[in-house]
């Protein structure tokens, strides 16, 4: 375990050093950028470059769009991203992540999510929160407002809809975490597993599903589109 947490940690390094400067295109209405973890939030404007460690939220019928370096081969290839009203996204989110990557973070996801007594009988984990791009509880984003919740899992679906796939399945598993209130909602678990399973972790994907069609929420025609998926993926998985 201890391993593993030092290839995370070295991953996470390498990761902040290949960052590259996202741009701010366009601005409408209120929208304002928090750089770090600090509690100041400020207005953002056209031609603004936006770094891995700043948060970005949009008000009510305020949008922009972000030019984002693209993922290709091609080093000057650029993305443009849109963001809806009422959404609020870490830009260090926006980037694709490796397959390592991925099920690193995953682990350490599954981690922050078992129990206490199990975490402190294992090992402790240094600074969890800002080596995986969140705030920590004392940020001025108040971890027990619900609203907050709201707005970042909005930011989640801009990268889900923006092929983001596997930050929005970590920051979906992520906020549902911190706000389990919201992890009723048939529409954010299905999406978290809909992004695991287009980031090609179909066994994550399969486990995501069947968890959801227990809840006594779902309703019979969300349980039919779940065993679609289930029944599909156990094939693929040769089950």
């Amino acid at each position: 375990m201890k391993s593993l947490l030092i290839t995370f940690i070295a991953c996470m390094i390498s990761t902040v050093a290949l960052a590259k400067d996202i741009v701010v295109q366009k601005v409408q209405g209120d929208v304002s950028v928090r750089h770090g973890v600090t509690d100041v939030w400020t207005k953002v404007k056209a031609g603004d470059i936006l770094r891995p460690d700043d948060t970005m939220k949009t008000g009510k019928r305020a949008s922009a769009v972000l030019v984002a370096p693209s993922q290709s081969n091609d080093a000057t290839a650029t993305k443009r991203i849109t963001f809806p009203s009422e959404v609020m996204v870490d830009m260090s989110d926006v980037r694709d992540l490796s397959q390592e990557e991925l099920m690193l973070k995953l682990t350490m996801e599954k981690v922050r999510s078992a129990p206490s007594e199990w975490k402190n009988k294992e090992f402790k984990i240094p600074n969890a929160a800002v080596l995986h791009g969140e705030p920590p509880a004392t940020s001025a984003l108040n971890e027990n407002d619900i609203q907050t919740g709201v707005l970042q899992l909005n930011g989640t679906r801009v990268l889900f809809d923006n092929g983001f796939y596997s930050t929005s399945a970590l920051r979906g598993m992520d906020v549902l975490r911190r706000y389990p209130s919201l992890a009723d909602n048939f529409e954010h678990r299905f999406m978290i597993a809909q992004a695991l399973e287009k980031a090609n972790l179909r066994g994550e994907a399969l486990s995501e599903y069947v968890g959801l069609s227990l809840s006594e929420s779902v309703t019979s025609n969300q349980k039919e589109i779940l065993q679609t998926r289930i029944t599909q993926l156990r094939k693929q998985l040769g089950q």
